[in-house]
């Protein structure tokens, strides 16, 4: 059910965005019990003047290395399964690609289960068919 976006400055290597989008994925595996196989993923680079963002908000120092996470996913978590989806994220991403934890800016943006449509042009998780 979430759709990432994950946008970041041009220039990294295939693999490196690859290796984000895994660890965001296994993320939402662990703290948010997604199922399995339900991975959509938009991975965006940018150049330079197209990627903006304030390099000091709320006394984080940003790097260009700066990546903006956004999830859209269905209403439902709590507020400590949040705080502990954004510490894996971050501990993720400093592990395997040794990303500075201020450069990791996520965005959870939450919506009815109603709003989804994965094919066929039918709401899967609506339990009653339109008349």
């Amino acid at each position: 059910m979430p759709l990432v976006r994950i946008d970041l400055l041009a220039g990294k290597t295939p693999e490196y965005r690859a290796q984000v989008g895994q660890i965001v994925y296994q993320a939402l595996l662990d703290c948010f019990t997604v199922p399995k196989d339900d991975r959509f993923q938009v991975i965006a680079e940018h150049p330079k003047g197209e990627l903006q963002f304030d390099r000091n908000y709320l006394g984080i120092k940003r790097s260009d290395d700066c990546i903006f996470v956004q999830i859209t996913l269905s209403s439902g978590r709590t507020v400590e399964m949040k705080q502990r989806f954004y510490k894996t994220v971050a501990d993720g991403l400093h592990a395997t690609l040794k990303l500075r934890r201020e450069d990791i800016f996520i965005n959870l943006v939450e919506v009815p289960k109603e709003n989804w449509s994965f094919g066929n042009g039918e709401a899967q998780y609506v339990s009653s068919p339109p008349k």
